[in-house]
């Protein structure tokens, strides 16, 4: 059942979601976030493999229960008891990045769709809604692919099976996890396509998770770049990518192919451990701006190192949690490629 008309279908307000660490820490692997997915609309999750994505994606999908915060889908606070997080879960769907564990190889593609329809006993015709969801993902004439094992398929057909098995529910929004890193370049276009397409067709959300920025150039409306379990930049693709205000998304974005203009930046070191977050800016450790003596002749280097800054709120604008964001100093030197 669709939503109100006005307002965005899944947002996350003040989440944090902790966990305890191997030391004895708290892990913030979530902490503060704001973001909102809009209607129809395609928002790509982008950051370094354990920026904290997946786990926000995770609380977003009622996997994981936040700390603090709320998850609201349709304007309404998400409920955690049994029967209505059921519900909630028929109408935001996870598409994993790896079509192969997903599937059970002594399911036929047809039990693997109708699978989900038995979990949440949905009533009518099951054959003519597992070929629909078929058809939806690409997968025609459906009839043809209902027997066949997983085994039979190539790693793209694998995919629109597991996309189908979403589809076959009618949900509002897709949350697609690296839904792409584990097929071929020649693959890879197929199904962004398909995922533009189901935008346009079906009217569906979709929060794509992912730490490349070529793929969100592609297909997002929306960027939210995480770090350390924050949101550091976020706004509309065009704007993220062309005027790119942190020097976090200036490194991720230095390394797609489209960006020729721009000299690889290699970022020292590895994100630290969420159980220590630094004091002040949390990605001022690893900082270009920083190393290079742009921060300091802005005369903000201090306050990188020092002062914390607040979540960024979840806007429709272009903003960046970032001293020198708004400052004009541009993009970094070129000259910043430590390693």
């Amino acid at each position: 059942m669709r939503g109100p008309a006005e307002g965005p279908v899944l947002e996350a307000r003040g989440l944090e979601t902790t966990f305890r660490g191997r030391g004895g820490g708290t892990a913030r692997a979530v902490d503060g976030v704001d973001l909102a997915l809009g209607r129809s609309q395609i928002v790509a999750l982008v950051g370094e493999s354990g920026c904290g994505k997946t786990t926000l994606a995770r609380t977003l999908l009622g996997l994981e229960r936040p700390s603090r915060g709320q998850v609201l889908f349709d304007g309404r606070i998400l409920d955690y008891a049994s029967k209505p997080l059921k519900a909630y879960r028929r109408q935001v769907q996870l598409v994993l990045q790896d079509p192969t564990g997903s599937l059970n190889p002594r399911h036929s593609v047809y039990e693997a769709v109708a699978e989900g329809l038995r979990v949440h006993k949905v009533g009518g015709d099951e054959e003519a809604l597992v070929a629909r969801a078929l058809s939806q993902a690409g997968l025609r004439p459906p009839e043809r692919y209902f027997l066949r094992r997983p085994h039979e398929l190539s790693g793209g057909q694998r995919q629109r099976v597991v996309i189908a098995g979403a589809l076959v529910l009618q949900p509002e929004v897709l949350v697609a996890d690296e839904p792409v890193s584990s097929l071929d370049a020649s693959v890879r276009g197929e199904i962004l396509a398909l995922l533009l397409s189901l935008r346009q067709d079906l009217g569906l959300s979709v929060l794509v998770v992912t730490h490349d920025l070529g793929l969100a150039w592609n297909i997002a409306d929306r960027i939210a770049v995480m770090y350390l379990g924050r949101i550091v930049e976020t706004g509309p693709t065009e704007k993220v990518l062309r005027d790119p205000q942190h020097p976090y998304t200036q490194a991720l974005l230095s390394v797609v192919p489209e960006t020729r203009r721009l000299e690889q930046v290699v970022l020292r070191g590895e994100p630290p451990d969420p159980t220590r977050i630094p004091a002040g800016c949390r990605f001022h450790p690893r900082c270009p701006a920083l190393a290079s003596g742009v921060a300091a002749a802005a005369r903000i280097a201090d306050d990188c190192r020092s002062t914390p800054l607040a979540p960024l709120p979840a806007t429709e604008e272009h903003a960046a949690a970032c001293f020198l964001s708004g400052l004009g100093q541009g993009m970094l030197s070129p000259a910043v490629t430590d390693s």
